[in-house]
């Protein structure tokens, strides 16, 4: 493993000043989790746990009508995957609320009001990019609303996408069979921002946009069926549509947009129309240290993106990276809380937290296989509730990124307020780091292990696969 000199720290120091200058949104001390395919109800049931674990947002699976049968699977099931699948719900039928996922509008909201009492904010996952795989599936509510159903789709809806880094392709083509929706087309955009001001009626404060990416820019080649490309004008309240609008404030709201990083990919213009964006890479980059290899410090140092750190949702994993090709699935729930310690802990970009199914392991990573249910109590493990409350404690204070020389233990500092300390290895390492908390003894506020400082030199031992939260009081 590469040898990884101090002098980072200060290096970083300075990477997050220059941004800080930059930033609109700064110190955001926000954390989301992502109740993945819990009901409304069940989310509803849990929120006190989730209210004392230190989250501010939860993030639900998409709520509009949905397909629950495709070809071979006749539907009845509630699986996650088998008769029921996760992905059902990622291919719409209609923009109204209410699926066999998460459940009704009144459960909707049941639910805001519920976490309105905890000061928690309901953000909802939204796809207006496409419909379900077979588009005979699609409701003829929606089909009268956007003038026919081939006024629902661009020109090339239907055509598979052959080149991602296509722009055209991208924004228009058709995305693994699911048809491309001409989200330019006006009728279709008062049609869906109708479905978004109710989910704003029933409480909902925030929005997930899925495939944001395949969504064209201004500056992006037109599909032969528009005049313009200003969906994100009109989805983030800056521009009408047939005389509808936004009907809250976009500063009220939290919304940000899946744009998967990639060649080609306007990532940094995306992050200025919507508002924020994915850190996709850096999930990567965190994974591939936790795997065993080395920390890509300069690139996590500045969050791998070319946005500003204030527009960044950043994870260790998402639904995505857990369920398609399970390319984190075989990381464990204490890896995973490692790599959650240390994006946490930072000073920027909003940390999210994918809910592991209930009973799963990288062995079974379906685990229970019930939609609706809550997922693994990973969610509320003690060390994760410590570093969410750490974040909102550790407001307004600047990072410094220190890694041991080995590369196996990363300390996050925040000014002269406090630390996280994380231990990636399997094995028991014992530190000498430098770090900005004056001198002192310093007790863990999980475990109560003590560790102590001196001219500048943080020194302890830390336990496998284990985070420490040290605050100065």
């Amino acid at each position: 493993m590469k040898k990884i000199p101090l002098l980072l720290a200060a290096l970083a120091f300075q990477f997050q000043g220059a941004y800080a200058q930059q930033s609109v949104q700064t110190n955001n001390d926000d954390v989301i989790l992502h109740s993945w395919c819990w009901s409304f109800n069940t989310i509803r049931e849990n929120m006190k746990d989730i209210a004392e674990a230190g989250y501010t947002v939860i993030q639900t699976s998409p709520a509009q009508h949905c397909v629950t049968e495709v070809s071979r699977d006749k539907g009845g099931g509630n699986q996650l995957f088998g008769k029921g699948k996760w992905y059902y719900h990622y291919q719409p039928t209609d923009w109204k609320i209410g699926n066999y996922n998460v459940g009704t509008r009144d459960d909707l909201v049941a639910l805001c009001r519920e976490a309105d009492k905890y000061g928690i904010r309901i953000i909802v996952d939204v796809l207006p990019n496409h419909t379900a795989l077979n588009d005979c599936q699609v409701e003829d509510a929606l089909d009268a609303a956007v003038g026919g159903h081939d006024n629902l789709y661009h020109k090339a809806g239907f055509d598979e996408i052959k080149d991602y880094n296509d722009r055209l392709q991208c924004t228009t083509g058709q995305m693994g069979g699911l048809p491309d929706v001409n989200t330019e087309n006006p009728d279709f955009q008062h049609y869906y921002m109708t479905y978004v001001n109710d989910l704003i009626s029933c409480g909902v404060r925030g929005f997930r946009y899925d495939t944001a990416k395949h969504i064209g820019l201004p500056s992006d080649p037109k599909d032969p069926k528009a005049t313009q490309n200003d969906f994100w004008e009109v989805a983030t309240g800056k521009k009408a549509v047939k005389g509808l609008t936004l009907s809250m404030p976009r500063e009220d709201l939290f919304i940000y947009g899946e744009v998967l990083q990639d060649r080609n990919v306007k990532e940094a213009e995306y992050a200025d129309a919507i508002g924020a964006v994915t850190a996709s890479s850096m999930g990567w980059c965190i994974r591939y240290a936790l795997e065993g290899n080395e920390w890509k410090k300069d690139e996590i140092a500045t969050y791998c993106h070319p946005a500003k750190p204030s527009q960044l949702i950043t994870w260790v994993e998402s639904h995505d990276t857990y369920c398609n090709a399970h390319e984190s699935a075989h990381l464990t729930d204490a890896q995973i809380r490692m790599g959650w310690v240390f994006i946490t802990a930072r000073q920027y970009g909003v940390p999210l937290f994918y809910s592991r199914p209930d009973g799963s392991s990288p062995e079974n990573v379906w685990g229970n296989n019930i939609i609706g249910k809550k997922g693994n109590d990973a969610f509320k493990h003690p060390e994760v509730a410590a570093v969410n409350k750490f974040r909102k404690a550790m407001h307004g204070q600047p990072e410094m990124l220190v890694y041991s020389d080995n590369g196996k233990v990363v300390e996050v500092a925040r000014g002269k307020k406090g630390v996280a300390l994380l231990n990636i290895s399997s094995e028991p390492q014992t530190i000498s780091l430098a770090t900005s908390l004056p001198n002192g003894k310093y007790k863990d506020e999980v475990s109560g292990k003590m560790f102590s400082v001196k001219k500048g030199i943080l020194k302890g031992t830390l336990s496998p696969l284990t985070s420490y939260i040290l605050v100065k009081k």
